[in-house]
């Protein structure tokens, strides 16, 4: 049976309606309870009947539905009831079949019973928090919302239930319907993977049901008049709320509540008392003194300390009585701005420091799930490859996305999508989406409160930006300012990610987007146009994220891979969308082929692929870092992008099953708190140094070995580092002196601890890169000439010893470590080592795995230790290495 028959054998039309009522306990039963809608039924509307009064009616017999989670899109609920299996999905090209299904052209319905007890003392509210693209909704067979209401992916409103909601069973029913990108506020991905058949559309967010007694309260709105860190110092955290008096009479209200320290002491309590009238809506302010401030840090610059604040609102009546309550609501002590420089490029300040943005873009689940532990994950990779920022390119996703960011010191840099529906600019001939008409900007001035009001007290927020591959128009850059305003948005606030124009409001972004999207050599970052190391990079890359051997197998059919590597301008379905430039890996496999050589089979072309992966990211790194602060600074860059939607070709740091490759150690490398890097256009090294604190003596080794061995150059060198800041060295010698391929080390040592701080090895041609910058587009540059690296596929066989020895120190992340201990036993060098650590049981890929450096290269006789970890046990794994020219060992790990 295909896709489509399972589809249609368990799609069933609507049983009958039966009297039955929900007898469970309530959903929420008292003053300040709010609720998530624990789960759906789930259908398309072409399987019932029309009558959405009578379905939303307790009583109902929807047993047959689909039965799925609380949130999730319409794909991703049919996955969770079994109806799809996501890696059958992912497979090859399976996913095709779903593209000529119709019922993925009509409304979605989601249903769900609960129970309540309401009294006349008591308010409801219904919560969404967006719906993907639009929905009417009912209430016990009641209209409440329609989709001119209830619309945009990020519409999130409150809806006032007390009149609709009685005493037993209660029916919630919203009618979803499909999403077009062109025409809606929805969440797109323009050209990054195939669509889902269902574009996203559902209640991919939580809806919630709260209650209380006649004064509610917002969230609260954290303001501090923190701006420069210093010792033993007070800082004055404003609280601000909005409480509404939903009661017929006036009343007294008294808010009332506490902010616990990190350490969980109380700082102090809040109170504030006022009179409210009938139906009046007021915002109150509320200043509290904090003593001895602990600040907070984006992760390599220190500790992220959290306060939390939690209060209730009290009414005078008899006795007091709770009316409302937040929930439990975390903030950080912090100080972020930005401004733009002499040179019109946007740069960035962090509790007074400089801060370069290095960082990369996120791509949300295909089918728009999410799992907090994956993403948990997900920023894990990229503090272990030393990024400070991830972007989030109109995919702001669910509240615990910034709870993680807040705990583990992630900068969030948030804005509205490119292209479809959101930049439907009259002056943008660009954008295929419809252009903005006059009922637009209530859904957009929606979007904006709710998303700033999420994101508000994060102080992992580093900005929002209000555009991306174009500015917002006047009026909807009011709509969104005044929006913001009105949430206490104290963060910057940025036209778009481009230089192509802003509104007056908003002044120049001071961010480029002038690529590459698509394979350049690594020569290409040291450049001074496009995209190479100088201002604020806000999306650009190599193209690069090629999975290793093991994922690859798992999406990718025998045919698949055959046309891979032996077709090298072939469209391939796992790139890009069909109507994509980036459909076909032709501009990268040119340059891999004429520097590396044709592919001999697929494995060949494999780990050539992750030799010119870990060049290209290592290089783009490097030289953003090395210009930090340059005569013209290199601010910041958005590598695009950090992860795929689904198992993918390119554009990603790690694959879709979280396994690392080149891409991934490359970045690692060019990102180290302290580095050594060299120019590859200048052929000088650079001293690096990301960190506050660290600075004094440092020594530096430059060697310079040929294919055989030989030392063509060798150099030390004694200097000092500053933190925060980086610096030219000397001149590599020798460099002249290569005749086909030659090896750079370079590594960087604290002579006062006698502390290896970074190493790093360069594969150099005599023959550079030669780039024709005149005909650069937005997606890349062209390359007229090419370095060499064919004598790689000759080198002489190397020896190398391996063992595995477990690391019995217990470590607070509850991973098991272990160390690899590597030595080359011959006169050659051991080029390009990977190390991949298996389950011995089935010999599946371990992932998420840390490791302290990979694919490495090894002088004749050297010793390197590297150091693993992961999640299992050491006496079950197996360490597999390999290289260009070494034989393939497996090592048993052991106690």
């Amino acid at each position: 049976m295909n896709l489509s028959q399972t589809l249609r054998a368990l799609f069933v039309a609507l049983a009958g309606v039966h009297a039955a009522g929900n007898t469970g306990e309530p959903l929420i039963s008292a003053p300040g309870d709010t609720a998530i809608i624990p789960g759906w039924r789930l259908q398309s509307s072409t399987r019932v009947s029309d009558d959405m009064s009578g379905l939303s009616q307790p009583g109902a017999d929807v047993s047959s539905w689909h039965h799925v989670g609380p949130r999730g899109t319409v794909m991703a609920g049919l996955i969770e009831d079994g109806v799809y299996n996501d890696m059958e999905l992912f497979y090859s090209e399976n996913m095709k079949q779903l593209d000529s299904e119709t019922v993925f052209r009509s409304p979605w319905l989601y249903r769900q019973e609960f129970t309540l007890s309401p009294t006349d003392s008591q308010h409801f509210a219904l919560q969404t928090h967006g719906i993907t693209s639009k929905a009417d909704i009912y209430v016990n067979g009641e209209l409440i919302a329609t989709s001119d209401e209830q619309q945009g992916s990020y519409g999130g409103h409150k809806y006032n239930l007390t009149n609709y909601v009685q005493d037993g069973a209660n029916c919630l029913l919203i009618r979803a319907y499909p999403t077009n990108y062109l025409r809606d506020f929805a969440m797109g991905f323009v050209d990054w993977n195939p669509y889902p058949a269902d574009n996203g559309t559902g209640v991919w967010r939580h809806v919630e049901i709260s209650q209380t007694g006649p004064v509610s309260m917002s969230p609260f709105r954290v303001i501090t008049d923190f701006n420069k860190a210093g010792q033993n110092q007070q800082v004055n955290v404003t609280l601000k709320t909005d409480l509404v008096n939903q009661a017929q009479k006036t009343v007294q209200v008294t808010l009332y509540g506490t902010i616990s320290s990190p350490d969980g002491s109380q700082v102090g309590p809040i109170t504030h008392s006022l009179e409210l009238r009938p139906g009046e809506n007021k915002t109150i302010s509320i200043r509290v003194p904090v003593e001895n401030a602990k600040i907070w840090w984006p992760a390599r610059w220190g500790a992220q300390p959290l306060y939390t604040v939690q209060a209730s609102a009290l009414v005078h009546d008899k006795t007091m009585k709770v009316s409302d309550r937040t929930r439990p609501q975390q903030f950080g002590i912090r100080q972020v701005s930005s401004y733009v420089n002499e040179h019109n490029d946007r740069a960035f300040i962090v509790n007074d420091q400089p801060f370069q943005v290095l960082g990369a873009g996120y791509g949300p689940d295909l089918f728009m799930r999410f799992d907090e532990t994956r993403v948990e994950k997900i920023f894990q990779y990229m503090l272990d490859m030393g990024m400070n920022t991830v972007r989030l390119e109109g995919k702001q996703e669910h509240p615990e996305l910034y709870e993680l960011a807040d705990r583990m010191g992630m900068m969030v840099l948030a804005g509205w999508e490119c292209c479809d529906k959101w930049e439907g600019w009259e002056y943008n001939d660009d954008a295929a989406g419809a252009k903005w008409g006059e009922s637009d900007y209530p859904i957009a001035r929606a979007a904006m409160l709710h998303e700033a009001e999420m994101m508000q007290a994060h102080p992992s927020m580093l900005g929002f930006l209000v555009g991306s591959d174009y500015w917002p128009n006047d009026r909807a850059t009011e709509v969104y300012l005044a929006a913001l305003k009105e949430m206490d948005w104290e963060n910057p606030v940025i036209a778009s990610a481009s230089m192509r124009g802003y509104p007056e409001a908003l002044g120049p972004s001071g961010m480029k987007m002038d690529g590459p999207y698509d394979w350049v050599p690594p020569n290409y970052w040291y450049g001074d146009k496009g995209g190479a190391a100088f201002g604020f990079g806000s999306e650009l890359g190599a193209g690069v994220g090629t999975p290793e051997m093991g994922s690859l197998k798992k999406f990718m059919s025998t045919v698949d891979l055959e046309t891979m590597w032996k077709e090298p301008a072939a469209d391939l379905y796992h790139m890009s969308r069909y109507d994509s430039q980036f459909f076909d890996r032709s501009i990268y496999n040119q340059g891999l082929f004429s520097r590396y050589g044709k592919a001999l089979d697929l494995e060949d072309y494999v780990i050539k692929c992750q030799m010119a992966d870990y060049e290209a990211t290592r290089a783009q790194f490097e030289a953003y870092s090395a210009h930090q602060n340059a005569s013209r600074p290199a601010t910041g860059s958005i590598y695009w992008m950090l992860n795929s939607a689904w198992p993918n070709l390119h554009w990603q740091l790690f694959d879709y099953y979280l396994s690392p490759m080149g891409a991934y150690f490359g970045t690692k490398v060019g990102n180290r708190l302290e580095h050594v890097a060299y120019n590859y256009e200048t052929e000088r090294v650079w001293l690096i140094n990301h960190s506050l604190e660290q600075d004094g003596d440092r020594e530096i080794s430059i060697d310079l070995i040929d294919t055989n061995g030989k030392e063509i150059s060798g150099a030390k060198v004694d200097t000092s580092t500053v933190p925060n800041s980086s610096k030219e060295i000397q001149q590599v010698s020798g460099i002249n002196k290569i005749k086909d391929v030659a090896f750079l080390r370079l590594v960087l040592r604290d002579t006062k601890a006698n502390r290896e701080l970074s190493r790093n090895v360069y594969w150099l041609s005599p023959k550079p890169d030669v780039l024709n910058w005149d005909e650069s587009n937005w997606y890349y540059t062209p390359v007229t000439d090419y370095a060499n690296y064919t004598k790689l596929e000759t080198l002489s066989p190397a020896r190398v010893k391996a063992r595995v020895q477990p690391v019995k120190a217990k470590s607070k992340d509850g991973l098991t470590y272990a160390e690899v201990q590597l030595e080359n036993t011959s006169n050659v060098p051991a080029v390009f080592l990977r190390l991949n650590a298996v389950r011995s049981s089935d010999g599946t890929e371990i992932a998420p795995v840390y490791w302290s450096d990979n694919y490495v290269t090894l002088w004749p006789n050297e010793k390197l230790r590297v150091v693993v970890s992961f999640e299992g046990d050491i006496t079950q794994t197996v360490i597999q290495v390999s290289g260009r020219n070494v034989e393939k060992q497996a090592l048993k790990g052991s106690r």
